[in-house]
């Protein structure tokens, strides 16, 4: 199976979008600048629009450990090839590659490549813009419902993702 995979932050910063009301109506949108995040490792493979994701509370050689340690448990009956950029948490030494993942590395300031990207787009612009989070925690079951909920959408996922990679 072909995946690629990338991290993202989200946080209590928000982003304060355009947004419809009834008329006659003012939109009123919260703004926030608490500078906490949390971290979400992701991997899709276009192919089957299946979508693995932890969240995580950083983002180092660590939590890529755990990332791994799970993808690798959840499809432990697959040869995986996993595309990630080149991160310093993706090639560090004191990384343990499991059996059944091969790692390769895309090239370098190559988002435009990695469709993990899109996700994260799709994420902020359908479930994090004009939210305000009270807390950590409201933060973070935002983050996972709507990880959960994206989730389901294969086909959506597969059209958002797929570039015609097995084509080529």
């Amino acid at each position: 199976m072909l995946f690629f995979e990338d991290e993202a932050r989200f946080g209590r910063i928000n982003n304060l979008r355009h947004c419809w009301v009834p008329k006659d109506h003012l939109p009123v949108a919260a703004k926030q600048m608490i500078r906490e995040y949390i971290y979400v490792f992701s991997s899709v493979c276009p192919q089957t629009g299946e979508l693995y994701s932890l969240i995580l509370p950083s983002c180092n050689t660590h939590t890529m450990q755990l990332f791994l340690n799970g993808l690798a448990e959840q499809y432990n009956r697959y040869r995986i090839i996993l595309l990630v950029d080149k991160a310093g948490w993706h090639t560090s030494l004191k990384l343990f590659i499991p059996e059944n993942i091969s790692i390769w590395h895309l090239p370098p300031y190559s988002p435009e490549l990695n469709p993990v990207e899109l996700i994260w787009r799709e994420l902020r612009k359908r479930y994090f813009n004009n939210q305000f989070f009270e807390d950590w925690d409201a933060l973070e079951n935002q983050l996972a419902k709507s990880l959960k909920e994206f989730a389901i959408d294969i086909e959506a996922i597969k059209q958002l993702t797929n570039f015609n990679w097995l084509k080529l």
